[in-house]
């Protein structure tokens, strides 16, 4: 599933296209997708503005002028693909229809945003902008990594009396925004702390080092593009190449790439997920 450098970028690609544009017609060509499509779903679009998008944790937020705002999450597949962008920033003409295209989104500067899915585990809603906050898939959301409210403070009084693994904790979308399976091996790793280990038992001078090496890995991974390990592409198609810089994620058996270090990156099991970490380098 998208993590946050992948939502994140795929917003920055549609922004272009979509920010302060009017969609022309919305098309739903199904009642719907992990859940069903808000009512009139077509018409409330159709002929609004977009006056932002925005991104909160895993989900992409398109406020409209209507006072409604748009709530898209890829799920497992889903993709936002552009084209026919008058702007030449993308390239591709409209293609043919696909048999998984579930949305379609024609704005008046003549580009198209196609919503492909082909497993339907994406989402979309719509909702009264002021409210939010409220929305029942965001109002328990933690902070975002990249944002101010996320520092050393928060994180180490977060953490303080968690007995579950650091792992988990970080996974915990309540603790923060966006962190998935990928880039937390991958700041763990950095930070040289043993994904076992009982979040109350790492010191707080560590916890508080997590917190640069948290977003320099997302802004490293956003920088990127993303990773592309199955479905995953950017909103003009390309793949993301993060997944060419992994340290340890997806790399059980190769050798740690610490300078010095002779281990190799293995692999476990927490939660149903695969954990990849050094056994020498993070205690």
């Amino acid at each position: 599933m998208p993590e946050l450098p992948e939502v994140e970028t795929v917003r920055r690609g549609l922004a272009p296209a979509m920010e302060g544009q009017i969609i022309a017609q919305a098309r739903v060509n199904r009642p719907d997708l992990r859940w069903p499509f808000p009512e009139h779903m077509s018409e409330r679009l159709t002929g609004k503005r977009v006056l932002r998008l925005r991104r909160r944790s895993k989900y992409i937020l398109g406020d409209l002028e209507s006072g409604e705002t748009l709530l898209i999450h890829l799920g497992m597949s889903g993709r936002m693909l552009i084209s026919g962008d008058p702007l030449g920033q993308f390239v591709h003409k409209h293609p043919a229809p696909e048999k998984h295209d579930h949305v379609v989104f024609d704005m008046d500067n003549g580009a198209r945003i196609t919503f492909n899915d082909p497993r339907r585990f994406g989402a979309m809603d719509l909702f009264e902008t002021e409210k939010a906050e409220t929305h029942p898939l965001l109002a328990s959301i933690g902070p975002e990594p990249l944002g101010n409210s996320f520092d050393e403070s928060y994180l180490v009084a977060a953490l303080a009396n968690r007995n579950t693994p650091m792992k988990s904790a970080l996974l915990d979308q309540k603790t923060v925004a966006g962190l998935g399976n990928i880039y937390v091996c991958e700041a763990l790793f950095r930070s040289k702390i043993h994904p076992t280990r009982p979040a109350r038992r790492v010191a707080k001078n560590r916890i508080s080092r997590l917190v640069p090496v948290i977003r320099d890995v997302l802004s490293d991974a956003i920088e990127a593009g993303g990773s592309s390990l199955r479905d995953f592409r950017q909103a003009d198609g390309e793949l993301g190449y993060f997944q060419h810089r992994f340290d340890v994620y997806g790399r059980e058996g190769d050798p740690c790439r610490t300078p010095g270090c002779t281990s190799t990156v293995r692999r476990i099991v927490q939660s149903g997920r695969s954990t990849f970490y050094c056994p020498t380098c993070q205690r």
